[in-house]
């Protein structure tokens, strides 16, 4: 996600570095680049010239102090101006009524039906709501049932009707449903087109009218690029949504559709979807996606999604369990676990600053902790709670057991010894004092240190 947007606009900024100070000249050099890196992840051609005039007019009007420097100016104004070109604020969704009523729109194929799901789920654990999700493409039968499987998973009731052929009728039956039922949100899944045509925006606009939903979503794949836009426009002419919901985020995507679809439809970015689990949603926050456009990471998302996932109880118990030295597999296994509902490793990575480069050309297999479960579902109870007591013979049956090795065994044997020591020194606050103290004196610590 936006890897070579961010390696071109590094490259742009570097024409200001060692420049003493700003001047119309090296601005201009520096937004042709800018503007160039923006045009070449799909933006807007309209959007990215008044992006560069803007950061333009700013820059020339900043004298530049002795603490930083044009480049780094140049960064800051930018990142400024991204803020604000792709909506300044995270926006939220209105799902407020007797029920809150909210209604799906987009394309086929943008994953409509996935989204739905996702928002249910991010009602219902992340919101306290008891949503109700509901059926309404008439034209295909698998998107019914894909509706219905999401729902089981999520343990979500799905309204459907298939005998029912308007959608309009099986909307007001939902919601007549819901009321009785006690669900206060209803989340409408409404049939996508391959193309826009007239059919599908006047049985859009006509079940927007019957419902009059509290929300109103354009679902977009963002892999698209200036053809979401130009579609999103469409749709906002005819139906007035109230925000878009990027998806596949996580794709081959260029990054254009995000950068320009709130300057093109002024309607806010709501949510972006980053993967196929149920869990890979989240709200756009403008701030963070700048910051990772800049190569600055996301820490902030990554903390949030680690703090979804660790539960402070268990973590007061697992540090008691690494102080007396007590640390085993099945708290080494607990781990992976709580680290795979993350999500994808890659975007994880990608969350830290100065990761994203990195790790561009690396290749992270999600399915890349599946060897090290292997091996520790193969131990035994007992082995899992003393790994001490894994001698060679026992290292075969695990070997054989895991469809592994024993070098493999043997290998992770060690690096669950070095973690386990590692925790153990980490557990005492006059080691990490020590250790901070020798990260200081290097030079090279972490700031504020």
């Amino acid at each position: 996600m936006f890897e070579n947007l961010t390696d071109k606009l590094e490259r742009a900024f570097k024409v200001l570095k060692g420049q003493g100070q700003i001047t119309e000249i090296n601005v201009a050099e520096t937004l042709k680049e800018v503007r160039r890196a923006l045009l070449d992840a799909d933006v807007n051609f309209k959007t990215a010239k008044e992006f560069t005039s803007r950061v333009k007019e700013k820059a020339l009007g900043e004298n530049v102090i002795s603490s930083i420097s044009p480049g780094q100016l140049m960064i800051k104004i930018c990142h400024e101006e991204l803020v604000e070109l792709m909506g300044g604020n995270e926006t939220d969704i209105n799902y407020k009524g007797n029920p809150g009523v909210i209604l799906m729109s987009g394309l086929q194929g943008s994953g409509k039906t996935t989204f739905s799901g996702k928002l249910a789920n991010y009602l219902k654990t992340k919101k306290g709501k008891n949503p109700l999700l509901v059926a309404c493409d008439v034209y295909r039968p698998a998107a019914i049932d894909q509706l219905h499987v999401l729902g089981e998973s999520l343990g979500i009731e799905v309204y459907s009707n298939r005998d029912e052929k308007d959608p309009v009728k099986i909307a007001q039956a939902a919601i007549q449903h819901a009321r009785s039922k006690g669900f206060n949100v209803v989340i409408v899944d409404t049939a996508g087109r391959l193309a826009v045509d007239e059919e599908m925006m006047i049985e859009i606009e006509n079940v927007k009218r019957a419902i009059n939903p509290s929300e109103t979503l354009f679902v977009v794949d963002s892999m698209t690029g200036q053809d979401a836009v130009n579609t999103a426009k469409a749709f906002n002419d005819r139906i007035n949504f109230d925000g878009v919901v990027l998806t596949k985020l996580d794709g081959d995507t260029r990054g254009g559709a995000a950068l320009s679809i709130k300057e093109v439809v002024n309607k806010p970015i709501k949510f972006v979807g980053t993967g196929e689990k149920m869990d890979a949603l989240d709200v756009f926050y403008p701030s963070r996606m700048a910051d990772r456009i800049l190569g600055k990471g996301d820490i902030v998302s990554l903390v949030e999604r680690a703090q979804e996932q660790f539960d402070e109880e268990e973590a007061r118990k697992l540090q008691k369990k690494i102080q007396k030295n007590q640390f085993d597999f099945n708290d080494f296994l607990n781990q992976i676990q709580q680290v795979k509902k993350m999500g994808n490793m890659k975007d994880l990575m990608g969350m830290i600053p100065g990761m994203g480069k990195a790790m561009k050309n690396v290749d992270i297999d999600d399915n890349a902790f599946k060897p090290i479960e292997a091996i520790i579902y193969s131990m035994t109870p007992e082995e899992r709670a003393r790994p001490e007591i894994i001698n060679n013979s026992r290292k075969a049956r695990i070997a054989s057991g895991s469809g592994t090795n024993v070098q493999e065994v043997n290998k992770l044997l060690k690096q669950f010894g070095d973690t386990k020591k590692m925790m153990k020194m980490m557990s005492n606050p006059k080691n990490m004092r020590n250790m901070m103290g020798q990260l200081k004196g290097m030079g090279g610590g972490m700031p504020g240190i």
